[in-house]
């Protein structure tokens, strides 16, 4: 059984002052502390829509112990991060909601990106999205839906593919990504797609920037094939494009157009 955690039989460490010494957290052959490393495959293991999870089903998706599950949540509950319910069962936490909110907080959400994906929304008909890079994926930041009945639906959060569909691919282009995909998407400044991601979803997508010339994101709108075809996205491009240079302007806090040139994209830094 593992127990990663004990230590009884370690030698206790000095401090100079000759007093003892608490025994560091255990870390992971990449220099992480696994305690943190485990806590947070906890928290990651409630998927989008799931109000509650055992403590056993935890433990299964974690591969750990129960007992170190337990300990981990238990931990977690105390920071607000975890709750347990009346019936066993573990919930996310009150810290957890206010961490998302302040992360979304960091862009500028309510202040800039929502009111303009509103507009966007209202010119085209369709939803509106704002897409960052996080590492390797593309994930939606902020996200207005359309008025139409039928409508793409995407969960904000969630890691995609940036080499599947427009808002990833634009995220790419203007991040300097090589090839002749992305030199057109660069040329024209937008970039479409159907079907590249999700069957019978159509997007449009353009870049926007940040002080300093740095790519932030891409901005697109989606629907179903079935309304937006390839003539309809080429002419819904230049809404996106002026809504993605409304959006830098304001993001760069001035009034100069969008940059032509090509910075690595780095949100955090």
């Amino acid at each position: 059984m593992e127990n990663p955690e004990h230590h009884a039989s370690r030698p206790r460490r000095t401090a100079p002052s000759g007093s003892p010494a608490a025994p560091s957290a255990p870390a992971g052959n990449d220099g992480g502390v696994i305690a943190v490393t485990r806590a947070l495959q906890v928290l990651d293991a409630f998927a989008l829509g799931e109000s509650q999870l055992p403590l056993a089903e935890l433990s299964r998706r974690c591969g750990l112990h129960k007992t170190t599950v337990l300990r981990l949540a238990r931990t977690l509950a105390q920071s607000g991060y975890l709750v347990q319910r009346d019936d066993g069962d573990w919930r996310l936490g009150p810290s957890a909601g206010w961490l998302g909110a302040r992360y979304q907080a960091g862009f500028d959400v309510q202040n800039v990106l929502e009111p303009a994906l509103r507009a966007l929304t209202q010119s085209s008909g369709e939803s509106a999205a704002f897409y960052v890079r996080e590492g390797n994926v593309r994930t939606c930041l902020v996200r207005v839906e359309g008025p139409q009945a039928l409508r793409h639906h995407a969960r904000m959060g969630e890691g995609l593919p940036l080499d599947q569909g427009s808002p990833g691919r634009v995220i790419l282009a203007f991040s300097g990504a090589p090839g002749r995909v992305y030199e057109q998407i660069r040329k024209q400044g937008y970039q479409w797609s159907i079907g590249e991601r999700e069957t019978g979803v159509a997007t449009v997508s353009a870049p926007v920037f940040g002080m300093n010339q740095r790519l932030l994101g891409s901005v697109c709108i989606s629907g179903p094939e079935s309304r937006l075809p390839p003539a309809t996205l080429e002419k819904l491009a230049p809404l996106v494009m002026n809504a993605a240079r409304q959006l830098s302007y304001a993001l760069a806090g001035n009034a100069s157009a969008a940059p032509t040139a090509l910075p690595p994209s780095r949100w955090h830094p």
